[in-house]
Parts: C-alpha cells; structure tokens; sequence
C-alpha cells in the first residue's frame, strides 16, 4: 500500500513524523534539564551549608558560585512550553494513530460481520471518525479566531494564546484527512492500517529455520 501513495502524501507523512519526534524529544530534554536544575540546586544548597558547619571556606566558596551559577540558568518557563509542546504532539500524533492503526478500538462486531455487512460497518465508522474530526477542527478554528481577538497572552512566556490552541483546529483538520484517506483505500482495496506491537521500523525479522533444515545429523 505504501508503493502506491503519491509523493506529496508521503511528504506530509514525513513532515508529520518530524513534528511529533522532535516536539516529543525538546519536550523530554526540556523536562530533564529542569528537573535536573531543581535537584541539582538543592544538591548544591546542601553542601554549602554542610560546608558552613564544617567550617571550610574553600568549599564554602565553590558550593556558593556553583549555586549562583546554576541559578542564573532561569528556567521558570519550562513547565508551561513542555505543555504546550505535548499538546501539539498528541494532536498530531491523534493523526499519526489514524494512519498506522495505531488508535485503541472495539472491533468485536466488525470481526463477527463478513463480507459487504462488514464492510459498510467498517467505512461508517471511518467516516464518523472524519465527522467528529471536522466538526471539532471547525470549533476550534472559531476558538482560535475569538482567543486572537482578545489579545490573550500565555501566563509565563506570554505567548499569544491563539498560537497554542491552534493545535485544535490543524491536529483535528489532519485527523479527519487520515480518517478520509483510510476510508478511500480500504474501499479501493479492502486493506486497512494494523499495527503490529512487535515490530519495530527499520528492523528487518531474521528467518527463522527451515522447515527441513537445522536440526542434528
């Protein structure tokens, strides 16, 4: 099936890859560091005053700047860009589960239904999906326009908040494409998107042993 998509639709699955790998990898390095800070001052603060009750001044200086130099790494903002970051990954990754088959779903009625009964059930869900999806990216469209007019800023970055919530309406609007692009292929070909929990990309499966072969002579 993947022969078959057109290169713009490949480059959009690319692009989408991207944008969720690296908000995901900014928003786990962005974390750490943080944390790292927090427990890396408190770490220091214990030390300087071990230092002071010992009475050694030269630890008591080091520990001190240390502190100081740590400190001035202001990272107040990092909880509320992490959030946003996530925020905009899982939209986005809504979209990325579409295409992959990836999404969590009840399927016990499909499974028992064959043939054209299946099929229609399969296709009204899909389609659902790209209602639900559309209604919620209009909604959010019109959330972002009236944010926009009131000039809302973000509490710590002071961002536009139109900005933030504009991961509704792109997230939502891209899951509905991947709902419509599943829909079409299955009904020009029957397949649909599986995901195979042991699988991993770029790792081919080594052959196993023949049937005939490998055993003791």
């Amino acid at each position: 099936m993947e022969e078959r998509r057109s290169r713009a639709a490949r480059w959009l699955d690319h692009l989408e890859e991207i944008v969720i790998a690296t908000l995901l990898g900014a928003a786990t390095l962005l974390i750490f560091v943080a944390v790292a800070q927090r427990y890396g001052l408190s770490g220091v603060a214990s030390v300087y005053r071990w230092a002071r009750a010992e009475d050694l001044p030269w630890l008591t200086s080091v520990s001190k700047s240390l502190f100081f130099a740590i400190a001035y790494v202001r990272l107040t903002w990092a909880q509320e860009l992490c959030i946003f970051m996530i925020v905009w990954m899982a939209k986005f990754g809504a979209a990325y589960g579409v295409r992959t088959g990836i999404h969590v779903g009840v399927d016990i009625l499909v499974e028992h239904l064959t043939g054209t009964a299946q099929r229609a059930l399969i296709i009204a869900g899909l389609l659902a999906g790209a209602l639900f999806t559309v209604i919620i990216g209009t909604l959010g469209a019109h959330l972002v326009w009236h944010i926009a007019q009131t000039g809302q800023t973000s509490a710590v970055l002071e961002w536009p908040m139109w900005l933030v919530y504009l991961a509704v309406p792109l997230g939502s609007y891209l899951m509905c494409y991947r709902f419509l692009e599943v829909a079409w292929t299955f009904w020009r070909t029957g397949e649909r998107p599986h995901h195979d929990p042991g699988k991993v990309e770029g790792i081919e499966p080594e052959p196993g042993p023949s049937p005939g072969g490998g055993g003791a002579r």
